[in-house]
């Protein structure tokens, strides 16, 4: 874990490594500011949160920052420059993945000792931290369905069921026009099927169309799923059409409330807490202050058993070899490099895409240069204990402690992954201002400073910025994200759930044709 002083923080540039050739900008710094630690004077106006030349960078020379390499020295670069994307080159590089060279066990806390939140425990032993009544279509065709059901069942006629969080609408817009077996439909598949047995879930419909290529009863099959107690399904073209499955639907949510509202939160401890990581709008801050916070109380929470679900495969891409190295096993490790060849080599080419090395603008404006950059932040989330597994995506995450889920970076689709996986919450990033919500799991909202927090504090629920302002640490901001989880995870609402967020970011991932 990297920490931070506050005096690190009370000069114009931080320095994140003594082996660094940047500095990042604190704050937004003019023309000719001395930089006193640095022994040099800027030569450009900088903004916030991008990166200067601490000193004279050669062309071809490796840019470092936190001591990782970000890209080359596209021209010589003087100290006291602007270091961006446009004196940036990105190119690969020679990495190490050592696997497993750098594992460490967690040293466990004793369950006595594990912190507890007030969860709803279901039959099988999984744990919700809400309590909704889902909805999904197998198909774009039965998309209007499920959501007019769940449109129907507003607060004022869920008034008399206290307990129930609401019905959702889970859609998408695949489901036909696409190959019948196969990854493609097998992924669309378990992605259903891991909303339809969620602990956040106290019921589910599932409604089809009836000629689609993604059939009910395939699916059920399948997925080992099948109608029951709390598992209905409907086929528009038996049902009589779209008013009559619409009525249909509604009626049997009617009759699902009432044992959905009798369950009870109860204490348990922490090792029920699957935990989605996200980030999205991030900037030059992100790697600094929420990231490497979120990843304090990450580690914090796997000691106490619960599950830590880093994502977005190519936001590590550049710094995977920092996992493999923490990898439990060389198998575990493999499968990281597996996820990522696939990637490079079979679904992205040489598409003008992330992993291929161009950030978003929003990024880019936020100071990060390129997706190396961007992954020294986004693998910070995980915090610094062992890669315990690799799933891919929507697959049921089984292992405890820091395992990686193979999702893209776009986040509606990356969490719609974790999400399906058993994740019972997400702790979403943002140095821009990302606004996102994810039913039916809660969403933090960690913002990277203070700025941004103070003008989207609607959205943000947690401002890391105090690092930056040198009045917190990353370790006790990563404890106070920890008790915010704790909390979230006992019932209390987020910023994004006071807004209604979480109605549109059921996005599986689509890949393969379409015919």
């Amino acid at each position: 874990m990297i920490e931070l002083s506050s005096k690190t923080m009370s000069g114009p540039v931080i320095r994140l490594h003594p082996a660094d050739n940047v500095v990042i900008a604190r704050v937004d710094i003019p023309i000719g500011t001395p930089l006193t630690s640095e022994d040099v004077r800027s030569r450009s106006q900088v903004p916030a949160g991008y990166k200067i030349a601490a000193r004279r960078i050669v062309q071809g020379e490796a840019i470092r920052k936190y001591n990782v390499v970000i890209g080359f020295a596209a021209t010589d670069i003087a100290a006291g420059t602007l270091v961006h994307d446009h004196n940036v080159e990105f190119r690969e590089f020679d990495r190490d993945y050592a696997f497993g060279a750098d594992y460490k066990p967690v040293e466990m806390l004793p369950p006595a000792l594990r912190a507890t939140f007030r969860g709803i425990a279901r039959s099988n032993g999984e744990v919700g931290t809400r309590n909704y009544i889902g909805v999904l279509s197998t198909v774009n065709c039965s998309a209007t369905v499920v959501h007019k059901i769940a449109e129907w069942f507003t607060p004022e006629r869920l008034a008399d069921y206290p307990n129930v969080d609401g019905v959702a609408a889970f859609s998408h817009s695949i489901g036909c026009g696409m190959e019948m077996s196969g990854e493609p439909m097998a992924l669309l598949r378990r992605t259903m099927a891991g909303y339809a047995r969620h602990p956040n879930l106290a019921a589910a419909l599932i409604v089809g169309l009836g000629c689609e290529r993604n059939q009910l009863q395939e699916l059920l099959d399948e997925e080992g799923l099948a109608p029951n107690a709390r598992l209905h399904t409907f086929t528009m073209q038996q049902s009589g059409g779209t008013r009559k499955t619409i009525e249909a639907g509604i009626e049997a949510v009617k009759a699902l409330l009432p044992e959905a509202n009798r369950v009870q939160r109860t204490t348990v401890d922490a090792s029920h807490l699957k935990v989605g990581l996200q980030c999205g709008g991030s900037d030059g801050f992100s790697s600094i202050t929420a990231n490497p916070s979120l990843g304090a109380a990450m580690d914090r929470l796997v000691r106490h058993g619960g599950t830590a679900i880093l994502s977005e495969t190519p936001e590590i891409y550049g710094v995977e070899h920092t996992l493999t190295r923490r990898a439990v096993t060389r198998l575990v490790g493999e499968k990281l490099i597996e996820r990522i060849r696939w990637w490079k080599d079979e679904y992205s080419g040489n598409r003008d895409v992330q992993i291929n090395g161009k950030v978003s603008p929003g990024n880019q404006m936020g100071g990060l240069a390129n997706i190396f950059e961007k992954s020294i932040g986004s693998s910070m989330k995980g915090g610094t204990g062992p890669l315990m597994e690799v799933y891919r995506y929507a697959e049921p995450v089984r292992a405890s402690g820091l395992v990686f889920m193979d999702t893209p970076g776009f986040d509606p689709v990356s969490a719609t992954g974790q999400i399906a996986g058993g994740a019972n919450l997400i702790a979403f990033t943002t140095g821009r201002g990302s606004m996102f919500g994810a039913k039916p799991v809660p969403s933090l909202k960690l913002a990277t400073n203070t700025p941004m927090y103070q003008r989207l504090s609607e959205d943000m629920d947690l401002n890391c910025g105090g690092i930056l302002d040198g009045v917190a640490s990353i370790e006790s901001t990563g404890e106070e994200i920890f008790e915010a989880l704790l909390r979230v995870a006992s019932g209390e609402r987020t910023k994004s759930e006071l807004l209604g967020l979480g109605d549109h970011e059921f996005v599986p991932w689509q890949i393969g044709i379409m015919s």
